[in-house]
């Protein structure tokens, strides 16, 4: 019976084609990116003169800084056909499936549809690695062979997508066991507390300790391990305290709101602030990383002053190169998170839209809601993160290079931009909004 199970899980209901190609798309984009910025990375390695160190030391911070957003991104997409496959087996689970054969079924499909987006991801991987190989680095191009992943590193990400997708499945299935009538008639509410916050300033705290002493006495390479560690563990605080925040600032607003969709907008986030987080977290970690870009430019105007050296600009000039690389790095993932969150939230919520329709709301009045709900954090998120990151930088770089003028134009530029992205993604995904109405 498990084998016509799963072929019902990945048949889609009519008009809902969609939401089995999302999370495909999502897999093969996360794929491509973890794969090539590993590969990126790897060729820094390969060197071993006096300045190797330096060029691994920032190499391993800028894999960390976008390898952990990169897995959040795929976390949310092992969740995004998660409301679809919940309703069909909470249905399954009413009518004597067992919780074992309801399991079995959820992780086969999870890392068959995992497995075709990472498979995608891979051959993504081999098509742009010619392209990467051609960026400069030392006066010359790194190469392809430089920047290609070995098949068994390759074999290792590919596995780490399906362990990923099976883990988040089995995860999301823990309430479609406990309470498939639950389930079935949206009676589950999703919560955050306020330990999230508790917790979150805990851990920034030992960071910022942590990092204020290391520089002074561990070695270089213990100094540099420790610094990516404690970059990477407060981009994961991020995920952490952001939902809890996101529902602080939309009670606020849900007590101040006058107007329909104002009213509306503060609901849908207070509805699902993890959900309202997913929407806004690419930018996030787009603030965090913009701190980093802008102290990095601000540290090699001071490299490049009148009495630098050649080797002071070269490798000014290769800085700046892994700065563009890092922050391109950085908006593909905003674009991806933001584009196919957005467009799974529509599909998700078309009961909830065709309700509204019944009951003679405007398409129009809610397309400004959904819009409110994912612009309105925005702010709060952006600004948030990147204070977080200065207080971390802080201890490294001092307080006049962080609000230098140049690295204030370069994290606004950055942060701008990021928020242009979802403002764009916001009216990309305004059709399906629309189609959803005219199927009401």
């Amino acid at each position: 019976m498990n084998g016509n199970v799963l072929s019902m899980l990945l048949r889609p209901a009519p008009g809902q084609n969609s939401v089995l190609a999302l999370p495909v798309i999502a897999f093969g984009v996360v794929t491509t990116l973890v794969l090539t910025v590993i590969g990126g990375a790897q060729s820094f390695w390969r060197w071993s003169d006096d300045y190797a160190p330096l060029y691994q030391a920032l190499a391993a911070i800028a894999l960390v800084l976008l390898v952990v957003p990169l897995m959040s991104l795929g976390g949310a997409a092992a969740r995004l056909s998660a409301r679809r496959r919940d309703e069909r087996l909470s249905t399954l689970r009413l009518l004597g499936v067992t919780p074992g054969g309801v399991t079995v079924v959820t992780v086969a499909e999870s890392a068959l549809v995992a497995a075709a987006g990472a498979l995608a991801g891979v051959l993504g991987h081999l098509a742009i690695s010619p392209l990467i190989g051609l960026i400069p680095f030392r006066g010359e191009p790194l190469g392809f062979g430089a920047v290609i992943l070995p098949p068994p590193l390759i074999a290792l990400v590919f596995a780490g997508v399906l362990v990923l997708a099976s883990a988040s499945a089995v995860i999301g299935l823990r309430r479609v066991v406990i309470s498939p009538l639950g389930v079935r008639t949206r009676t589950t509410v999703s919560s955050v507390h306020w330990i999230r916050a508790l917790l979150a300033a805990g851990a920034i705290a030992i960071a910022f300790v942590l990092i204020t002493v290391f520089p002074s006495i561990g070695g270089f390479v213990i100094t540099v391990v420790v610094l990516a560690g404690l970059f990477g563990a407060a981009l994961a605080v991020l995920n952490v305290i952001g939902p809890w925040v996101l529902k602080v600032s939309a009670s606020r607003q849900l007590r101040r709101a006058e107007q329909p969709e104002r009213l509306l907008a503060a609901r849908i986030v207070l509805d699902s602030p993890k959900a309202a987080w997913r929407q806004v977290g690419g930018i996030a970690m787009a603030s965090f990383m913009a701190v980093f870009a802008g102290t990095g430019v601000a540290l090699m105007n001071v490299m490049t002053s009148a009495d630098a050296s050649a080797a002071d600009f070269a490798l000014a000039r290769d800085i700046r190169t892994g700065l563009i690389i890092t922050l391109i790095g950085s908006f593909l993932m905003v674009a991806a998170s933001v584009g196919v969150n957005q467009a799974s939230d529509v599909l998700d919520q078309r009961e909830l839209h065709r309700s509204l329709h019944h009951l003679g709301m405007p398409v129009e009045t809610v397309d400004r809601a959904r819009r409110r709900a994912i612009m309105s954090p925005l702010l709060v998120t952006a600004i948030g993160s990147a204070l977080v990151a200065a207080l971390l930088v802080f201890p490294l770089v001092g307080i006049a290079v962080i609000t230098a003028p140049v690295s204030v134009l370069t994290i606004s530029a950055v942060v701008g931009v990021g928020i242009a992205l979802v403002w764009a993604s916001t009216w990309a995904t305004r059709p399906l909004l629309r189609k959803a109405f005219r199927t009401a």
